[in-house]
């Protein structure tokens, strides 16, 4: 880093003895003319810079034909159809109003490049287009800002008593996650970092009983087109679940309950079906064959085919093992979700077994 850093302001040393040297000769010679632009110089650069726009016309189409797998596919969550339609609008805004300044700038700048035989023409002010370029954006803002509080207060508007939602808490630490599930009185038990010790590795009060039947899981269950609730808490430092493809995050903040709430409406089963993945899986598929041969050829051990599932998330840079840091989310039925969970050890019973050995 030090012989880096030297190199750099070496560069930059040069680099202004060299700006300096032409300050210097312009100022020896200011009878020569040389660098001042003619009309072939305007042209050239005219003609450049209508070029240069066109060519960002073009890459921006060869990248959204090229690159669109790289986006995410329908969302997998009710709120997620408002937030892409949000965003939706918010993009043809940007690329309307980018194709029309950008089309509009570099033409200009061809049109009236400079010539000897013209004037620029100067005025002082101009009431109307100061108020057309003022009023215009402040509406279309003005919209988009409402419209986006409108949809965000939605999404985060969270009514534990509003039909029967799921409550579930999240929990992360370094590096992995796991959920909690209330019991059948679908209240989650206190739980403070302060009580982990041996079985009880997400620190739940054992004087509380409605965490008896709470239930522990390194693996997310959620049941489709019911509303899910999730309590998040971190043991060590910020942490952020991330679900993408349920267009859900949330900050997990050591200290304090952080909250989420969403309905899922795909489950795993249909997404891993759906046209879009299908096609992206096969596309993965194709590339892990590929890297197969090679590695097969080196001795090594050939890629497992790729099988599409749900995931939980970090979105927070938390440490050596952050990539690392996720968790398998299944949506599936009411009925398979409650089969799941019945199978699923108790708090309380862990408790007993420990207290029986």
């Amino acid at each position: 880093m030090t012989v880096f850093l030297t190199i750099v302001v070496i560069a930059l040393f040069g680099i202004t003895l060299w700006q300096m040297s032409k300050i210097l000769k312009l100022s020896q010679n200011s009878a020569n003319n040389s660098q001042i632009a003619n009309d072939k110089d305007n042209n050239l650069q005219g003609k450049l810079m209508l070029a240069f726009v066109i060519f960002l016309y073009l890459l921006t189409i060869y990248c959204f034909v090229q690159y669109h797998t790289f986006f995410l596919p329908e969302s997998a969550s009710e709120h997620g159809i408002d937030y892409d339609q949000l965003m939706l609008i918010s993009m043809v805004l940007i690329f309307v109003v980018q194709f029309i300044t950008q089309g509009l700038l570099h033409f200009f700048a061809y049109k009236y490049r400079g010539k000897k035989e013209n004037k620029a023409l100067f005025f002082a002010d101009n009431d109307k287009l100061e108020f057309i370029w003022t009023i215009i954006p402040v509406i279309v803002l003005a919209g988009l800002i409402i419209y986006g509080l409108f949809t965000w207060t939605d999404i985060m508007d969270i009514d534990e008593e509003e039909g029967d939602p799921l409550i579930i808490e999240l929990y992360a630490y370094q590096f992995d996650w796991r959920a909690r599930y209330s019991g059948e009185d679908n209240v989650l038990g206190k739980a403070n970092v302060r009580f982990i010790e041996g079985i009880n590795t997400l620190g739940l009060d054992v004087s509380d009983n409605y965490g008896k039947d709470d239930k522990i899981t390194n693996e997310l269950h959620l049941p489709v087109n019911r509303k899910v609730i999730f309590k998040m808490r971190s043991q060590d430092i910020l942490h952020s679940a991330y679900m993408p493809f349920f267009r859900a995050q949330m900050n997990v903040v050591p200290g304090m309950i952080t909250e989420f709430a969403y309905t899922p409406i795909l489950t795993s089963e249909e997404m891993r079906n759906s046209e879009f993945m299908v096609e992206k899986v096969a596309t993965i598929n194709k590339i892990r064959k590929e890297k197969s041969k090679k590695l097969v050829a080196a001795g090594e051990e050939a890629l497992e085919e790729y099988t599409f599932d749900y995931y939980l998330l970090c979105n927070k840079i938390c440490g050596v093992s952050h990539y690392n840091m996720q968790m398998k989310i299944v949506v599936e039925s009411e009925e398979d979700y409650e089969a799941w969970l019945k199978g699923q050890t108790t708090f309380g019973e862990q408790l007993s077994a420990q207290a029986s050995n």
